[in-house]
């Protein structure tokens, strides 16, 4: 028990870099591990459909100055994205709303030109179908805010991608292979240090 809360020495360091056969296998164990997890339970489908977003910055302020550019951009884009996630756009999508703001939607805007909008599901085509209705009922919406007044006229969207979308896993192979590497290692790294090997 002493030898379990004591700092490691050097002969334990050296011990432990003398291992290498044991990390090489140990390697491999942890991608074989990472892999079964990966075809055993494998991680949802990611659909991504796209939205062209233009601010038409010259229009809309001809004449500021670039901090009052990047203020009407910020104000703009944080608008519109309350809107992607508001209410009255997520309920065109006919899903439990608590299940889409949990993780199942993602938004990924850059503030201006292509925003995307992820659906994860088991399902490849209801991921797909998810992502398109998200987005088009997001342009939908903002046309009729452009129209209201409550966004800026010149702001043009449009829906570059909503069919036949790109549907992948969420979470690479090799993301579990990298895992279930390095959980092994951690694991098989402390009990080279911490338990007390057999004295002769």
């Amino acid at each position: 028990m002493n030898y379990l809360f004591s700092s490691p020495s050097l002969d334990d360091f050296i011990r432990l870099l003398r291992a290498w056969r044991f990390w090489a296998l140990g390697g491999i164990i942890g991608m074989l591990i990472g892999a079964a997890v990966y075809f055993v339970a494998p991680p949802p489908y990611r659909a991504r459909a796209t939205v062209n977003v233009d601010f038409n910055l010259e229009q809309a302020l001809p004449l500021e100055t670039d901090r009052q550019h990047f203020y009407y951009l910020e104000r703009e884009a944080r608008k519109m994205v309350e809107l992607a996630w508001s209410d009255d756009v997520l309920a065109q999508l006919d899903y439990p709303l608590d299940e889409l703001r949990d993780g199942k939607l993602q938004l990924s805007q850059p503030a201006e030109a292509g925003w995307r909008f992820y659906a994860d599901d088991r399902d490849p085509q209801v991921a797909e179908t998810l992502a398109s209705a998200w987005a088009n009922a997001f342009v939908e919406k903002a046309q009729t805010e452009i129209e209201a007044g409550n966004l800026n006229e010149f702001i043009r969207l449009e829906v570059t991608q909503s069919a036949k979308l790109p549907k992948e896993r969420s979470l690479p192979l090799g993301a579990f292979l990298l895992a279930g590497t390095s959980a092994f290692l951690l694991l098989a790294a402390f009990a080279v240090l911490f338990i007390k090997p057999k004295t002769k």
